[in-house]
């Protein structure tokens, strides 16, 4: 989460790509950079249940809205993998709060 969001911040690679062919504004990238920093820093500091919780709370909405953004646009990717990773992310991601 924090490499990704990193790499959002920065437009790095094809962030500004894919964000244009989902049809987001570029400020998007921004918006979801910095909670996916500030998230990845809140798991990292020990202690604070209640904010742990919400950061797993957003990372599951992060992964179930890439996957419906990318189905909502047709676009699959090979082999329908830019909605079964989304997915797969969301499910570890409740498996690791649990």
């Amino acid at each position: 989460i924090l490499l990704s969001g990193i790499g959002q911040l920065m437009k790095y690679g094809g962030n500004v790509e894919l964000v244009k062919n989902l049809g987001y504004p570029l400020y998007v990238l921004t918006i979801l950079g910095i909670w996916k920093v500030l998230g990845a820093i809140a798991l990292i500091v020990p202690g604070f249940p209640r904010l742990k919780e919400w950061v797993h709370a957003g990372i599951f909405f992060l992964m179930t809205g890439a996957a419906l953004s990318h189905a909502l646009a047709n676009d699959y990717g090979d082999y329908g993998s830019y909605i079964i990773l989304p997915l797969s992310y969301a499910a570890l991601n409740i498996v690791s709060w649990a």
